[in-house]
């Protein structure tokens, strides 16, 4: 047995982040094929969606993040619905190394706005005339993590 005290624990620090505002940026629904689409709903639908997160510094350590998805709808290569969101939120942050605030921008601020968008998206369709459609949760850190190996360096972050 031996006398060795055990190494202290790391400090954990609490990091105080502010949510701001939350917002509808830009928003369109639209149904070009309407009301000859609704013929073919005994077909199934095929669905692309493409989702992006753009940020910008505001100045004080206020940042904007926002979540733009754009989910499209065809029904026997004919356009049913396009559906596209910029969903934004305002986040201060604290004083941190610049690595660390685009992890938090990219990853976990769309994290924290996707239910909201996903709802807007969600009841645009159903108010459409279509059958409800949920978006499936999205792992945006897995999808920084790509980004940023794909480049190999931190992914870009673009104005909004």
């Amino acid at each position: 047995m031996t006398d060795e005290t055990p190494p202290p624990a790391p400090e954990t620090v609490n990091v105080q982040i502010g949510l701001g505002a939350q917002y509808i940026k830009d928003f369109s629904f639209e149904s070009p094929n309407a009301p000859l689409i609704f013929n073919d709903m005994q077909t199934q639908p095929q669905m692309a969606l493409d989702v992006n997160v753009m940020t910008r510094n505001l100045g004080n350590s206020v940042f904007e993040a926002v979540l733009k998805i754009k989910l499209e709808s065809k029904l026997n290569d004919k356009t049913a619905f396009i559906a596209e969101l910029a969903y934004a939120g305002l986040f201060t942050l604290p004083e941190m190394p610049e690595e660390q605030i685009r992890l938090f921008l990219l990853a976990e601020a769309p994290r924290l706005l996707f239910p909201f968008a996903r709802a807007i998206i969600s009841n645009a369709i159903r108010e459409g005339g279509f059958p409800a459609i949920t978006l499936q949760p999205i792992d945006f850190m897995a999808l920084y993590a790509a980004q940023r190996d794909k480049v190999g360096t931190m992914m870009t972050v673009g104005a909004a």
